[in-house]
């Protein structure tokens, strides 16, 4: 490729999604409700975890939603939609200050009369791997890790 070719290629402009923007306001205590600016629902957090989900608890979810989203998707597209699904997350932290995720297990339970196993792994394996935004913006060297129940079975 020439000087000129390459030069034409690293002018494209870069498109992608207009940035996330949020606002906390301070609820008193160690309490905050965060919404998005352009509008809509608020959440509610607390750190002390008495009216809410904490900080952290939030991150968990964001995360757990974020891939449910995904796994919803990827079996729809097979058309073997589920008629229920939950995930549980545990998060270990770090004893010290500042308290961070260190290593994040998600347990997938998956109903649905038509699901199989294998497509319901790869649906889970695509979503924590390659389409969660949310855990492409942790930090990549934590480990995350996975396990199914589907129809009340682990195997």
């Amino acid at each position: 490729m020439s000087a000129e070719q390459l030069k034409d290629t690293t002018a494209m402009p870069v498109v992608g999604k207009p940035p996330a923007t949020v606002q906390i306001t301070w609820a008193g205590d160690h309490q905050f409700d965060g919404v998005r600016l352009a509008g809509g629902p608020a959440i509610h957090m607390d750190a002390s975890g008495k009216t809410g989900p904490s900080p952290i608890d939030t991150l968990l979810c964001a995360l757990a939603g974020c891939t449910g989203v995904d796994v919803v998707d990827i079996l729809e597209k097979r058309r073997t939609p589920m008629s229920a699904m939950s995930v549980d997350v545990v998060g270990e932290r770090f004893a010290g200050t500042p308290g961070r995720i260190t290593k994040i297990e998600l347990v997938y339970r998956i109903i649905g009369a038509d699901v199989e196993r294998v497509h319901a792994e790869r649906a889970i394996e695509l979503a924590v791997t390659k389409y969660c935004s949310v855990r492409d913006s942790l930090d990549p060297t934590m480990p995350i890790t996975w396990k199914l129940e589907l129809n009340g079975s682990y195997e």
